[in-house]
């Protein structure tokens, strides 16, 4: 292992944190709101202490790289995740309203990965509920989200140019954008194409807001966390404060088109800059997403209007927000829609662990793989009684092969285990609280498929504040596990592969 190359990259990664850091910090100088002062304050010293310790690690790791290895590559997708989510809790520790270390890991772990399960939403303490908390912090936490979603290490390529071939596989292990036989100049230029239109995207959902009556704080902190699909808002009611409002089916109608937008591969605007028509045809993946949302909302509508005696208009302007927002694994709220018929329950749950496509800011399995296990279970059942017929797959219309079949079914078997498996470790380890089944499968579906809200106690109406210290650090685990589509994370624990590389 080349200590050096791990030292300047996490050093430079902690500065780039820095920086987002202080920008929060100014916006708390700037601030007209009274309050902020301390939260100016606690920006900025934890930007200070950050950049010291990425200069000093930086310092260690003095020289020349012309390229990184894929096993130093990898550590430090996983590390630099894990070392952003902590150093991001320094703002909430040091800052109003003070946190302990597992509830300021917990949301900032939350928000890098844009998962959006919170415990801040009232402070026990001070009774306070989150629009009370100081606006420098909440911007932070919207900041979290914003450069989470496309993912902090691709902004990492994208600007510095000496990664070499490191940016390769820096690029493929931390996102599920597919590089194939791309070279390193092809992946710093699409890197950089993504952000771009990661900004431009943000800049117009940001302006639509301000033009539907949003205050410009609020317009910044919505886009930010719905380009990201996060979900984090400064209101305790989330996008239902906005509902009551004459133009909220217009808001609601606005944010969910950007959902939607987000959760379809950013690789699509490439193929449009590139004008590959061809593959933006083959697209079959963002058409199944939409399919899927569409007869979902159509299907929950009906009966939520039946079940509540909603008009139908009213019911699918609920169901189609709810379906979008949990597809998209945004977890913004409108309706608490645990009281509805447990049919919708169980959609919305599947939903939750399908997520949206690949190469989007969407968390969750990803709709192409659904597509692939379901061709290769045909595939298999076909087999089994002709065993002599010729198969030929594709999705996307990219052709896959035997390993591409056997890799998905891996990781879909594995995504699985590691949620019943999840599931039993939360209820365990709240055993002492009483948690039901139905919260210990919220808690682990929320954080691992990075929604947001889960069911039961954690459910849209609630929290995760009430949870032990030890089961929030295991939850943000969680999280970082599913942002980085497990084999990032699972690869640092075992330390064979590291001695057989």
């Amino acid at each position: 292992m080349n200590f050096r190359i791990l030292a300047q990259f996490l050093g430079a990664l902690l500065l780039l944190e820095s920086i987002a850091m202080a920008a929060c910090g100014v916006f708390a100088w700037m601030d007209t709101v009274p309050g902020d002062v301390g939260a100016m304050n606690a920006l900025f010293l934890s930007a200070g202490i950050v950049a010291l310790v990425g200069g000093a690690m930086m310092l260690c790791g003095l020289g020349k790289i012309d390229r990184v290895p894929r096993r130093e590559g990898i550590v430090v997708v996983g590390l630099g995740w894990v070392l952003c989510g902590l150093v991001g809790s320094l703002p909430y520790v040091l800052g109003e309203p003070k946190l302990d270390f597992s509830d300021a890991l917990f949301e900032s772990v939350s928000g890098f990965t844009t998962t959006g399960s919170t415990i801040m939403e009232a402070d026990p303490i001070m009774g306070l509920d989150i629009a009370s908390w100081p606006r420098g912090i909440l911007m932070w936490r919207s900041v979290t989200q914003w450069l989470g979603g496309m993912g902090i290490l691709v902004l990492f390529v994208a600007i510095l140019s000496y990664l070499g071939m490191g940016s390769k596989s820096l690029f493929r292990n931390e996102s599920s954008f597919q590089t194939g036989e791309a070279t390193t100049a092809r992946i710093r230029d699409t890197a950089m194409i993504l952000w771009k239109v990661y900004v431009i995207i943000t800049v117009v959902c940001m302006i639509g807001l301000k033009a539907m009556g949003l205050t410009t704080y609020n317009a910044i902190s919505h886009a930010f966390t719905v380009v990201s699909t996060g979900g984090f808002s400064p209101h305790n009611q989330s996008i239902g404060y906005y509902s009551s409002w004459g133009n909220g089916w217009l808001i609601e109608l606005w944010l969910s088109l950007f959902m939607v937008i987000c959760s379809m591969s950013f690789l699509i605007w490439v193929v449009l800059r590139r004008k590959r028509w061809k593959r933006l045809r083959d697209e079959e993946e963002g058409r199944l997403f939409m399919v899927l949302c569409l007869g979902s909302a159509v299907v929950i509508a009906f009966g939520v209007a039946s079940s509540q005696g909603l008009d139908v208009l009213t019911a699918l302007r609920q169901s189609w927000f709810t379906v979008v927002s949990i597809a998209s694994t945004t977890g913004f709220g409108t309706v608490d829609y645990t009281h509805w018929p447990s049919y919708g329950l169980i959609l919305l749950a599947a939903m939750m662990f399908l997520g949206g496509c690949s190469g989007s800011t969407a968390g969750g399995m990803k709709v192409s793989r659904l597509i692939v296990f379901l061709k290769t279970a045909r595939f298999e059942i076909v087999k089994a009684f002709r065993p002599n017929q010729v198969f030929h797959m594709h999705v996307n219309g990219n052709t896959l092969g035997s390993s591409d079949r056997a890799q998905t079914v891996v990781f879909v078997a594995l995504y699985v285990l590691i949620a019943m498996t999840s599931c039993f470790v939360v209820a365990l380890l709240e055993a002492g609280n009483g948690m039901d089944m139905l919260t210990s499968f919220g808690c682990v579906v929320a954080t691992l498929a990075n929604i947001g809200p889960g069911f039961g106690d954690v459910g849209p109406s609630g929290n995760f504040a009430h949870l032990l210290p030890v089961t929030k650090v295991f939850l943000s685990l969680l999280m970082i596990l599913g942002r980085l589509e497990l084999y990032a994370i699972l690869v640092l624990f075992m330390p064979s592969v590291w001695r057989k590389y």
